[in-house]
């Protein structure tokens, strides 16, 4: 039998979860034994907001062991990588995704709609806490940190000092949460993160064997939603602090010709979202096209965006650029 791989994850109950699920898809495929392989991170040594870490801060410690050969591949939740490609190394696959939607968990089991004014609700991302501002609702936001248990905690445990959170759908589904989910919200109320609910799976791009082996993963329609969102994103050039959204789903079009013989040409709907902090800005356009052209879809609804005055909200003030972005863990 093959020596195992060695696949780098971070430490976290979700990340170990994900890392765990897709050592087990590969095994499944290929036969090929994987072991994991914790690497710590400057994300899981910080307790400040994600938003103030800095770019990569979930992401840098694993590269740099995959780039040093410590580790054969690693896991990354997908919106954790910065958009500028890292030297030496390949996204080989990316799976299928998970339901992108954020997740509502309360009190008492309420929606969002059933929270009462003045009602305090904990979000680690500032993309979710400007969207709450955007709705009128009259509820107190709060930035948090921690992971999925400890969040949980902050509204079900015996200490509960929140009326709800919000926090990305996938982590609960990835650890067998979700009956703890009082509403998933529609994206119309809130839209996703970019990449949200999409895993990376990356090895070193002269690793020919790898790349080959690990591409039985990759799912193509999860794989160009995520091209068009972060080729949005990276259009937008936007900073740690802005809240920008975007998801995309590929479905199949009418058929073309005629008769049974027609071939169904399969789309891609993009939607994309630029919003003020405090909500008082919201920008929201949608593009459609084929999932070949999915880069370029991203980058014509970012112009867009950026044509109604997005750069204004993003608020560039020159120490971020393209490849800077920075949306924190699905956790």
């Amino acid at each position: 039998m093959s020596s195992p791989l060695r696949l780098g994850t971070r430490g976290s109950a979700l990340a170990m979860a994900q890392s765990g699920q897709i050592a087990e898809a590969l095994t499944a495929a290929t036969g090929r034994p994987v072991e994991l392989v914790e690497v710590l991170t400057a994300g899981d040594r910080s307790s400040a907001p994600v938003h103030r870490l800095g770019v990569g801060v979930f992401v840098s410690a694993l590269r740099d062991a995959l780039t040093a050969g410590t580790i054969d591949f690693a896991v990354h939740s997908y919106k954790d990588l910065p958009t500028a490609a890292a030297a030496g190394l390949h996204i080989a696959a990316v799976p299928p995704r998970q339901d992108p939607r954020d997740a509502l968990v309360a009190k008492g089991g309420r929606t969002l709609a059933e929270l009462p004014p003045g009602a305090v609700v904990g979000t680690g991302a500032l993309r979710r806490i400007a969207q709450l501002h955007a709705l009128g609702l009259q509820l107190e936001v709060t930035p948090i940190r921690g992971n999925v248990d400890t969040r949980l905690r902050r509204v079900l445990g015996p200490d509960a000092d929140l009326d709800a959170i919000v926090l990305a759908r996938a982590g609960l589904a990835r650890l067998g949460r979700t009956d703890e989910i009082t509403e998933t919200l529609d994206p119309m109320l809130m839209l996703p993160a970019p990449a949200q609910g999409a895993l990376a799976v990356e090895c070193r791009a002269d690793d020919t064997d790898l790349v080959e082996l690990l591409a039985v993963l990759d799912h193509a329609p999860s794989r160009a939603a995520v091209v068009a969102e972060r080729a949005l994103l990276a259009t937008l050039e936007a900073g740690c602090s802005a809240p920008v959204a975007a998801y995309a789903v590929v479905a199949e079009g009418e058929p073309t010709g005629s008769g049974a013989e027609g071939d169904v040409v399969q789309e891609i709907y993009l939607r994309g979202a630029v919003i003020s902090p405090d909500g008082t800005r919201d920008l929201r356009l949608s593009r459609t096209g084929t999932p070949a052209d999915a880069a370029e879809i991203g980058k014509a609804l970012a112009t867009e965006l950026l044509d109604l005055g997005a750069d204004s909200i993003l608020g560039h003030d020159g120490s971020t650029g393209p490849g800077t972005q920075q949306f924190g863990s699905t956790e």
